[in-house]
């Protein structure tokens, strides 16, 4: 006979994992900066990051969601950064 534990943990996860994205229905927010200001960059990264953990932060602990959220924060933070370089580069061919 095979016992399987942690089900309910997994089950617990999941229920909290599903509030977490119903939360992120919608749009999360918005931020803008100055391509040629490296403070200004650095504060719309840090503003997303506030704002990825306003919606999910409570649920940081959960093991699904947690993860989810920092690569969220990664994403969005690359996603400035190519921004501001393309600007950037464009600024300079004109």
């Amino acid at each position: 006979m095979i016992k399987i534990t942690g089900l309910d943990k997994l089950s617990r996860d999941l229920t909290s994992a599903q509030k977490a994205l119903e939360g992120l229905d919608g749009e999360l927010g918005t931020v803008a900066f100055d391509p040629s200001d490296l403070g200004s960059i650095e504060a719309a990264i840090q503003e997303v990051e506030r704002l990825v953990d306003e919606r999910l932060g409570s649920y940081a602990s959960n093991r699904i969601i947690g993860p989810m959220a920092e690569g969220m924060k990664q994403q969005y933070r690359e996603a400035i950064l190519e921004r501001a370089a393309t600007a950037r580069l464009e600024g300079d061919q004109a």
